[in-house]
């Protein structure tokens, strides 16, 4: 008998047949004999079209009254659920973040769970009462129903997991594992078995829309092994763990890529201390996030160029705040490039294999792709390429350390 933790997402409740599919998934668990509690998202669109009536209502809506009405998707899935399980003999009790209570900041759309009160929870799944809980909400310091944010259902049930101490979460999506690249574009790509905490927080944060990088922090810092697997079949999904439950580690475990990125180039800045200090304080204090950073000298060390990326939705106003600091930096020629793509290869395995990147850098060489920015981390190299090569260079170095399927 297993702890088990299952979470469904916005596509596997969509509409009452797939909400009887997942109730007859989560009475399968029960039959078996497991605990179990349940987290769902809004159907699908739903959460959407709330949020579309607050902006009809007002383009800059109170944020407190703005979570009351786009938490009230979870609300309804939670009801629709509990009523399908009590159709198939199984006792189930829906439960709103309040209810319960999830605990949060006071940061509404954006809040962060603080804490979770789960004995009730536990004592109706040791009586094989299945909680359906309502994901992406929770209640403030002051009472209030807040929101988690993007991410906020997965976020929800991975630290439900922790709060239940469960021997497992299981995330169903409508994509049946993780891959060793988007099979979309790379076609031999392999489902992984198993993938650490470390790699799938670099793989989410890098593009890869698996889980959100939220919920594998929460993850990782209390130790829930994560399956996500597919609600439309019945194949095993990819277990996310601990780095010392795999035995035998892949140098490369898979190939990520990010399309939100954005390239500005300075030209010509004096090359003198505070200027790099002064340009991303600006950025910082803008609530501009600042990726791969890039300086080259000029050849009589007067000057220098700086380029470095942000996301796309940040760019309109990274241009406005450098052409704000035009006088103080006294660069020649602003640049900016929203054609431009991030490509990751990620692994644990790199910390004790070396020549990774320059495999990295050959290939891209050989397919005629040229570099315009690196990054790197312990585990992870990533380059930043025109977006015209994005398939060309995800294909190449997919082939190139070996993860496509046989």
């Amino acid at each position: 008998m297993a702890r088990i933790v299952m979470k469904f997402g916005g596509t596997s409740v969509a509409d009452p047949d797939r909400i009887r599919n997942v109730a007859r998934r989560v009475a399968r668990e029960v039959k078996d004999g497991h605990e179990v509690a349940v987290v769902v998202s809004a159907m699908a669109g739903a959460t959407n079209q709330l949020v579309a009536w607050t902006k009809a209502l007002s383009t800059t809506p109170n944020l407190r009254e703005y979570d009351a009405v786009v938490a009230s998707g979870e609300q309804v899935t939670i009801g629709l659920l509990a009523i399908a399980l009590g159709e198939l003999k199984i006792k189930a009790k829906s439960w709103q973040g309040w209810q319960i209570p999830i605990r949060t900041n006071d940061q509404h759309a954006v809040a962060r769970i603080e804490d979770i009160s789960a004995d009730r929870l536990v004592a109706d799944m040791k009586r094989k009462i299945v909680p359906v809980v309502a994901g992406f909400q929770g209640v403030g310091p002051d009472g209030s129903l807040t929101t988690l944010g993007r991410g906020g259902s997965d976020t929800s049930a991975v630290a439900l997991a922790a709060a239940v101490r469960a021997d497992r979460c299981d995330i169903y999506t409508d994509v049946d594992g993780v891959y060793t690249c988007d099979p979309r574009i790379v076609t031999k790509a392999r489902k992984l078995d198993r993938i650490t905490f470390e790699e799938m927080l670099e793989m989410a944060s890098l593009g890869a829309k698996v889980l959100h990088t939220r919920s594998v922090e929460i993850a990782m810092s209390h130790h829930v092994r994560v399956q996500v697997l597919s609600s439309f079949t019945d194949e095993p999904g990819t277990l996310v763990v601990d780095e010392d439950e795999i035995v035998e580690k892949a140098v490369v475990s898979g190939i990520a890529y990010s399309r939100d990125e954005a390239k500005t180039t300075l030209q010509g800045i004096a090359d003198r201390p505070g200027v790099a200090a002064s340009l991303f304080g600006t950025l910082a204090d803008g609530g501009i996030n600042v990726d791969m950073i890039v300086q080259s000298a000029s050849p009589d060390g007067k000057t220098t160029d700086l380029t470095f990326t942000v996301g796309r939705a940040d760019l309109e106003r990274t241009k406005k705040l450098i052409a704000g600091l035009k006088k103080k930096l006294a660069y020649r020629k602003a640049l900016f490039d929203s054609s431009v793509v991030k490509v990751s290869v990620i692994g644990v395995g790199m910390r004790s294999h070396a020549g990774v990147a320059r495999r990295m850098f050959q290939t891209l060489f050989e397919n005629g792709i040229n570099i315009q920015a690196i990054s790197t981390s312990e585990i992870k190299v990533s380059v930043l390429v025109d977006e015209k090569f994005t398939e060309l260079a995800l294909r190449a170095l997919h082939a190139a350390y070996g993860l496509d399927a046989a």
